[in-house]
């Protein structure tokens, strides 16, 4: 890939504090593009856009929740009257799951993981798509999960809701593809964050408490998943729509 191509873009990332949305934000800002990091976080956002601009790239904070409509518009507006266009967009944003199994679930939970992983990039697709329609093109990368593509006991909320994602991004795909704007997803698998700091998988000097499974033999980096992101946006994948990109160090071909 050509990290030239990538100057001047601008790419708007959901859940851009932490993680692999936090990964994603920097990876993008160092070939060049300008980053609209989006986050609940207020404190946390403007952390990670004083370092992106510290190394020497471009980046503004929203604060906004991806479930309210009203925020998710004011978050793309505020992006377009500051870049004046939307190049690429990651809509990250989501929450861990309980890990009990279907019938021990509460009601609460999968509320939750269907209003913040699924309807929140409905959402964020409802509002960046007619700017990227306007432009003639776009890229959008929505994150999925692995569970979303295999059955992983104790995780139904988060497989009902990464699923569902997945076919989100199938639909929308086909809908858009003659308009110039290709949507994907990526499905990470057991990747080093902060969830899995909460759920007990990881500790919090990131070593693994809980034994990975994956064929590779490790979990993942964050920035492994945000290299495929940006893979995914950039032209060296222009051929590459309705996917769903499983980076899960072998897991889900087992």
């Amino acid at each position: 890939m050509n990290n030239s191509q990538l100057q001047g873009k601008v790419v708007l990332i959901t859940g851009g504090t932490s993680g692999i949305g936090r990964a994603t934000a920097f990876a993008f800002a160092r070939r060049g593009a300008r980053v609209a990091i989006a986050d609940i976080d207020a404190s946390g956002g403007e952390k990670t856009r004083q370092e992106i601009v510290a190394d020497g790239g471009s980046a503004i904070f929203i604060k906004a929740d991806v479930t309210k409509a009203s925020e998710v518009q004011a978050m793309v507006n505020k992006v377009v009257e500051t870049y004046g266009r939307l190049d690429y967009a990651h809509n990250n944003a989501g929450v861990e799951d309980d890990i009990v199994s279907t019938a021990e679930g509460s009601e609460e939970n999968w509320d939750r993981a269907m209003r913040v992983n699924l309807k929140g990039v409905w959402l964020c697709m409802k509002h960046e798509l007619p700017q990227m329609v306007k432009q003639g093109a776009g890229a959008i990368v929505n994150t999925a999960s692995v569970v979303g593509m295999i059955g992983v006991p104790n995780h139904a909320a988060n497989s009902a809701s990464k699923a569902g994602v997945i076919a989100l991004t199938r639909t929308a795909a086909l809908e858009y593809a003659r308009a110039g704007i290709r949507i994907n997803s990526v499905c990470p698998g057991g990747i080093n964050t902060p969830s899995n700091v909460r759920l007990g998988i990881i500790s919090e000097t990131g070593k693994t408490l809980i034994p990975t499974s994956a064929p590779i033999g490790r979990r993942g980096e964050p920035e492994e998943i945000a290299e495929t992101v940006v893979w995914l946006c950039s032209d060296a994948a222009s051929y590459i729509i309705g996917q769903a990109i499983m980076v899960d160090g072998g897991y889900s071909v087992q």
